[in-house]
């Protein structure tokens, strides 16, 4: 489904009002709820009545009262006096309270991104709950990033809000000494954010720019934060690198066009010179991990002038690594792909073989679409045709599931 200007809006502004509401307010289950409820009443009325003055303001209003009326019906006077703010105009909530530093949006966003990277929640409850509260996916949207069922995704999201308020945890920095491993997940979130933003899982539209963006400002924002830090510089230049790629990803009428058959002159340079730029000075310098790799796997396909320039036997030798170091049933299905340009289509079905009892990934369509690209090499136009069918019935995404489709009628 397409989203419309106010949905996209609302994605926008959601982190920023949950996390003025958290820094004040504390309870995050409470604000989440607030905030979810305040969502609600704005796509009502805005399309109906047109956009107030400040969106943000009257999100941050319909929520604070929320809450209050949430106060005035659960708890005892003492409490409620805490919440006196009530009756602050909406432009003052926005700002700081008496003796507390006006913190800008972004930073607000970023604390949020280190809330939801609790210490308690497990690493699972971790991105789900930022993909959530910061990224604004849904539970299927989540759940398909973990490679999961729904009801999974929505039981690790309430149980790591209840978690949350168990802990007492407040609104703020991490000491030092728990960054490092914050960061770790905080890396892992913006990741699944990009991805779903580069390649919807549903829906009529391939890409869903508000979300790439999204991700890469919040990556600049932990580079700034962190510049000695490898792995966020790969994780922003493998972002840079493959978003280079956008604008040649679909066709006039909205199709999906394959790497292979792209225009590179559509190709965005400055991102491309950046990102190859950062990625290089970082493998020099840092600890290797696998957002390191992954962006020095864009950066020769980003080099390559045409596709069969492709220095394969780089990228395949780059894919081992990766798949040595850092084990994934992903690393593989592309690692598969690398194999068959080097080796043979056959080398590279051979390696999807193994993929075949893995639960993860065995009835996703990316693993029927590769084995058919992977047939269709191999001159078996049968098998491939099967295997495109089974991948376009397996995705919810429209211009997958047409692209899926023309193969087999090609074939």
């Amino acid at each position: 489904m397409t989203r419309t200007p106010v949905e996209g809006l609302l994605r926008d502004l959601a982190p920023q009002v949950l996390g003025i509401l958290v820094r004040r307010h504390g309870d995050f289950a409470e604000c989440e709820d607030a905030v979810q409820e305040a969502l609600l009443a704005a796509a009502v009325q805005w399309p109906a009545h047109g956009l107030p003055d400040h969106p943000k303001s009257w999100l941050v209003t319909v929520a604070t009262r929320r809450l209050v009326d949430q106060v005035r019906s659960d708890v005892a006077r003492r409490r409620r006096e805490e919440w006196a703010f009530a009756a602050t105009p909406a432009d003052e909530l926005v700002a700081a309270a008496p003796g507390e530093r006006a913190v800008p949006d972004s930073d607000d966003t970023l604390t949020l991104l280190l809330l939801c990277c609790h210490p308690a929640l497990t690493a699972a409850s971790q991105v789900a709950l930022t993909l959530r509260a910061v990224g604004g996916l849904s539970t299927a949207e989540i759940a398909h990033a973990f490679l999961v069922p729904e009801a999974t995704t929505a039981q690790r999201v309430s149980r790591a809000k209840q978690r949350i308020r168990a802990t007492g945890a407040r609104f703020a920095a991490p000491p030092p000494e728990e960054l490092p491993e914050r960061m770790r997940t905080v890396l892992q979130v913006l990741y699944l954010i990009f991805n779903e933003g580069y390649t919807a899982t549903s829906g009529a539209s391939l890409q869903r720019t508000e979300l790439t963006a999204e991700a890469i400002r919040l990556t600049r924002a932990l580079r700034r934060l962190l510049p000695d830090d490898g792995e966020v510089a790969g994780l922003l230049a493998l972002m840079l690198l493959t978003d280079a790629r956008r604008g040649a990803r679909t066709g006039p009428d909205g199709e999906l066009v394959p790497l292979a058959e792209q225009d590179r002159s559509r190709w965005q340079t400055m991102a491309i010179a950046e990102g190859v730029e950062l990625i290089t000075a970082t493998l020099r310098a840092a600890r290797l991990g696998p957002y390191q790799l992954q962006a020095a796997i864009a950066a020769v396909h980003a080099e390559a002038p045409t596709a069969a320039d492709t220095d394969w036997p780089q990228i395949l030798s780059l894919y081992q690594l990766l798949s040595r170091l850092f084990p994934n049933p992903m690393v593989t299905l592309n690692q598969a792909v690398a194999q068959a340009m080097v080796h043979g289509p056959r080398a590279g079905l051979a390696l999807l073989a193994t993929l075949d009892g893995d639960e993860r990934v065995a009835r996703h369509h990316r693993l029927y679409a590769v084995r058919a690209h992977l047939f269709e090499l191999a001159g078996d136009p049968a098998a491939a045709r099967g295997q495109y069918r089974r991948a376009a019935r397996a995705t919810t995404s429209l211009p997958e599931q047409r692209y899926l489709e023309s193969r087999a009628a090609r074939l």
